[in-house]
């Protein structure tokens, strides 16, 4: 394992520093309470919520003191009804997690919080001039799992090109 140079950065600083700025205009949160609200949320929740936004109250108190804000939470379905029961808790995790009582109320709205995920469909296999182009090309190859791949890649991109 390498470690950076003096002058090299990770791209984790990086993008954090162009993130946070953005997150914090939208939605008055940081990437880091993002990355870390699987251990916050607990084994119970994680897969079923994601923070959306904390509403910071305007102003201070009377006596110009900090206010804390309302975090929004998705969650799906009928899990909602469970946060609701525990949410005294998530917001103790929460407030410990920055220090401080940043939070001092959960707004549970219910939401689809993953998306499924595509699955890539293979293309359908090239006909006529496009196949012969494409055994023309594979034709010094020897190696059967190279001649697969490039088949694979080569029926995916010709295949592009009749759409």
């Amino acid at each position: 394992m390498s470690y950076p140079r003096k002058d090299e950065k990770q791209i984790a600083e990086l993008t954090n520093g162009i993130i946070d700025p953005v997150l914090a205009r939208r939605a008055g949160i940081n990437s880091a309470l993002l990355g870390s609200w699987d251990e916050i949320a607990g084994e119970d929740f994680a897969d079923c919520t994601r923070p959306e936004k904390i509403a910071w109250a305007r102003g201070g108190g009377d006596d110009g003191s900090f206010r804390p804000g309302v975090l929004t939470v998705a969650c799906e379905g009928a899990r909602a009804l469970f946060l609701t029961h525990a949410q005294g808790e998530l917001i103790q995790r929460i407030n410990s997690f920055f220090g401080f009582a940043a939070v001092h109320q959960l707004r549970i709205v219910q939401k689809p919080v993953y998306q499924p995920v595509k699955r890539s469909r293979t293309p359908p296999p090239l006909k006529g001039e496009a196949a012969r182009k494409l055994e023309g090309m594979m034709q010094g190859l020897e190696d059967e799992k190279i001649r697969k791949a490039i088949a694979r890649l080569g029926t995916a991109v010709l295949g592009k090109r009749g759409r």
